[in-house]
């Protein structure tokens, strides 16, 4: 089931009608180390929060990822796969690459430098080889569809949170849910300028939120998502999505992970509320690799 009414959506979001029923975090994760960090120019055409303007240092941004991927390990087990100096986007695997237990999803990537990445015959052997992962490979299809980069996961309940903009079209995300196999998927337009719907909306184990509502077309809508979680949603202003707090992940469900731009951008009110929802903190310096765009939670494909 599709919907793409905000009261409809209220309507259908049900705790008996959608009962948690499966892991809230991943199992592992999967991380892709910078190679020659550079900025792709053929991404900012539609990403604004790029800067091309940096000229960015690549053992900087080594360090950066290394620090990551061993931070997050504490969390859960995490594996990093080499750069590739042709994909400089693809230190943001979870736009490619997703998985549901037993499934590889291989998305399909709007811009060309991108597409490269889906072709990585390590990280398909990887899951298929090793894992006995099943492919659906939508790589080569005629939409858009960026995997979790447009579409947020309640992975306990089923329910795909799906943003419309350049990098996922309505034939993507019906293609998605059914990749997925969601139960429901909530599809909306973002506003104008977004690229991603985990720039604005990251949904922490499927039990609260944190909500950019500018970057929605509508207002209803991140307002109903907020209500379909009780309320337990912190919203961000503009600044703070600017400063990447909307671009967070929980690998446990005790914490929530984020950059330390991200974190230092929260006020008190909003690490408090955090806090009372049963949350602590992490945070990692991404300062070099937030130039390309994105930020933590982009960095970090789950394994399911």
């Amino acid at each position: 089931m599709i919907l793409t009414d905000p009261a409809a959506f209220l309507a259908a979001f049900d705790e008996e009608r959608f009962p948690p029923r499966g892991p809230s975090t991943a199992r592992a994760a999967f991380t892709v180390a910078p190679a020659d960090f550079s900025l792709a120019a053929e991404s900012a055409r539609d990403n604004r929060y790029m800067d091309l303007s940096a000229a960015p240092d690549p053992l900087r941004a080594l360090a950066e990822h290394a620090g990551l991927t061993r931070r997050i390990g504490a969390d859960l087990p995490t594996l990093c796969f080499p750069g590739d100096p042709a994909c400089p986007d693809g230190i943001f695997p979870n736009n490619v690459f997703a998985t549901v237990p037993g499934r590889l999803i291989v998305g399909r990537m709007r811009h060309a430098v991108r597409r490269r990445e889906a072709g990585r015959a390590d990280i398909r052997a990887f899951f298929t080889g090793l894992l006995g992962y099943r492919t659906i490979d939508l790589s080569q299809e005629s939409f858009v569809a960026e995997l979790t980069g447009a579409l947020v996961i309640d992975r306990a309940r089923g329910i795909g949170y799906c943003g419309l903009s350049e990098r996922c079209d309505r034939a993507g995300a019906r293609a998605m849910q059914a990749a997925f196999g969601l139960r429901l998927m909530f599809c909306f337009d973002l506003a104008p300028g977004e690229y991603h719907t985990n720039v604005v909306l990251a949904l922490l184990a499927g039990r609260s939120a944190i909500i950019a509502p500018d970057g929605f077309a509508d207002p209803a809508v991140p307002d109903a998502i907020a209500r379909a979680y009780g309320g337990r949603a912190v919203f961000i202003d503009a600044a703070q999505k600017r400063a990447y707090a909307g671009n967070a992940i929980s690998l446990t469900p005790q914490r929530v992970w984020m950059s330390e731009r991200a974190a230092d951008a929260l006020t008190p009110g909003q690490r408090a509320a955090l806090a009372g929802w049963g949350w602590s903190i992490g945070s990692v310096d991404l300062a070099t690799i937030e130039t390309a765009g994105g930020s933590l939670r982009c960095c970090v494909a789950e394994i399911y």
